[in-house]
């Protein structure tokens, strides 16, 4: 397995191999970090981070620059294209050739499916992509095997269910490339205009994966180990009057947990906004937040092995 000097754009890149690895080394990080003296903690002295959000973030931009920062690195970048110079007329491929000059490196969101490639075609750093438009995100879908394999103790056997926006949801889109490597069985629900891509269904059939595509949340419920909410996204919409239609086809409530399995988990990418009532928090299921503190392990690992803070 080489890691140093890798770009991270798909998730059809990575070997089952490679992510269990990336996943283990997380976990070994996470028990480290609570140690008085982590021994990863200036593994990374020297390196910067160039964090490139052409798209709004909280957690992801956070997370990547707390874990740069716990490695004992630096960080540097912007968070809105209109404090760069692409507002001046920049090309794209122009800034990433400036910012690799800066840093070691360099971690992107934008808007447009296919830039993060453009942006490694034109880096002489490495290039991870922190979520292409409609496309994929990676890191994203990594942390949450993450979560999974911590909270339930395995990934292999599992009945899995990813609810909402399914069409433009790009962690979901890397959720399930990296999940057709493992032995599950997948449920699709979301309303029928927001089904899955067909390239993902596609690349799931040729690797024999089973799956299910429904609109039914409630009755589907009780068959999962996994479930995996997500928000109908409101900025992929060019029909105003589509997505006013979908905005709310699943709300998931404490009541609709009643009959869910006893060790079922529910999970979501964030931010959410009404598709998980609050009252979901409190049941054993919630652990969505937990996800939040997996995803600052996974960047760590990730970061300190394309960076060779890991052998």
């Amino acid at each position: 397995m080489k890691f140093i000097g890798r770009d991270v754009l798909s998730a059809k890149d990575f070997t089952r191999e490679e992510v269990d690895y990336i996943i283990q080394k997380a976990q070994d990080i996470a028990a480290d970090i609570a140690q008085p003296t982590p021994r990863y903690r200036d593994i990374l002295k020297g390196k910067v981070l160039a964090a490139l959000f052409f798209e709004p973030s909280t957690r992801t931009r956070l997370s990547f620059e707390t874990a740069m920062l716990k490695l004992g690195g630096g960080v540097t970048g912007f968070a809105s294209s209109e404090v760069s110079s692409i507002r001046k007329g920049e090309t794209l491929a122009d800034t990433i050739r400036t910012v690799s000059s800066y840093a070691d490196v360099l971690v992107m969101r934008h808007d447009k499916e296919g830039a993060q490639r453009l942006a490694a075609q034109n880096a002489s750093i490495p290039v991870i992509n922190a979520g292409s438009g409609a496309g994929e995100h990676p890191t994203q879908a990594m942390l949450d095997l993450l979560t999974i394999k911590a909270e339930l103790g395995k990934i292999d056997g599992l009945t899995i269910g990813l609810v909402g926006d399914l069409k433009y949801g790009r962690t979901v889109h890397s959720l399930a490339y990296f999940l057709s490597q493992y032995d599950v069985n997948l449920y699709f629900i979301s309303p029928t205009t927001l089904a899955m891509q067909n390239r993902v269904l596609e690349s799931l059939t040729m690797k024999r994966v089973k799956f299910k595509q429904t609109n039914v949340l409630q009755k589907t419920i009780p068959e999962l180990d996994v479930l995996y909410m997500t928000r109908i996204q409101k900025e992929r919409f060019v029909d105003t009057e589509e997505f006013q239609r979908v905005k709310s086809a699943f709300v998931l409530t404490a009541e609709d947990l009643v009959n869910a399995r006893e060790k079922m988990i529910v999970l979501h990418p964030l931010p959410r906004v009404d598709e998980i009532n609050p009252n979901v928090d409190s049941t054993k299921h919630a652990r969505y937040f937990q996800q939040v503190r997996y995803g600052l392990y996974l960047r760590m690992a990730l970061l300190a092995l394309i960076l060779g803070g890991l052998k």
